[in-house]
């Protein structure tokens, strides 16, 4: 499993923990050393059967900055996937990738099935 994060994010702390207490293996990546592609984010999209808004790290203060919450109704979501794949903070985290299945946010019961 893959699990993307933002270590000074307290949801993802919170989600991390969860993991090793559940002896879950996982690859740890960090969102804003390492962010994800536009392929990555295309096929976790599809995977994940979300609609792309929920992607969208919307609490942000790179979100708010640019005004995205007016702007992405009239955004292809190629254009929103280019976008999120240009800074890791535009992006909700934490993300959980296991083969086909994708999680976004930190929600124990998903999370639980998903082991």
């Amino acid at each position: 499993m893959l699990f993307v994060e933002y270590p000074k994010c307290t949801t993802c702390k919170k989600a991390k923990k969860w993991l090793e207490d559940h002896k879950a293996e996982f690859d740890d990546r960090d969102i804003k050393l390492q962010n994800p592609t536009a392929e990555e984010l295309k096929a976790w999209h599809q995977n994940s059967g979300l609609p792309l808004k929920r992607f969208f790290n919307t609490s942000g203060m790179l979100y708010k900055s640019m005004q995205l919450k007016e702007k992405l109704p009239d955004m292809s979501e190629e254009d929103q996937i280019r976008l999120l794949a240009t800074d890791g903070m535009l992006v909700k985290r934490p993300i959980l990738v296991k083969e086909d299945q994708v999680l976004v946010g930190f929600k124990e019961a998903e999370w639980e099935k998903m082991l």
